[in-house]
């Protein structure tokens, strides 16, 4: 079945998103070697850094967990970030995890 016209422009839409996003994060990725070159960062800029990337992959997790539309939702989504919290902190190899938090996910689905 071919794609209507409104069909086609979201599409279009999207990949134009996926396309400017990603062009946005490689400039954004060289803009610092670029300005800084071979300097060494100051220790507490270093710090910062180094702790940019997990605050915002927890800040992801934290808003695809529980954000609805402008409300808090506890859901099923909120039992396997919690056991896959629970098998990182057993220090569970990365396929366990995810198995985890994604059977667990399904269970309170079933279940509820």
């Amino acid at each position: 079945m071919p794609a209507g016209p409104a069909e086609a422009e979201t599409l279009s839409t999207v990949w134009i998103v996926v396309v400017v996003v990603g062009l946005a994060t490689v400039v954004f990725k060289a803009t610092g070697p670029v300005l800084v070159g071979r300097r060494v960062l100051p220790p507490a800029i270093a710090d910062v850094v180094a702790l940019l990337a997990p605050v915002l992959l927890a800040a992801l997790v934290v808003t695809q967990t529980v954000g609805g539309d402008n409300e808090l939702v506890l859901d099923a989504r909120l039992a396997g970030v919690g056991a896959g919290a629970v098998a990182i902190a057993a220090r569970a190899p990365l396929p366990i995890v995810v198995v985890a938090a994604a059977a667990t996910t399904a269970l309170v689905r079933l279940l509820a």
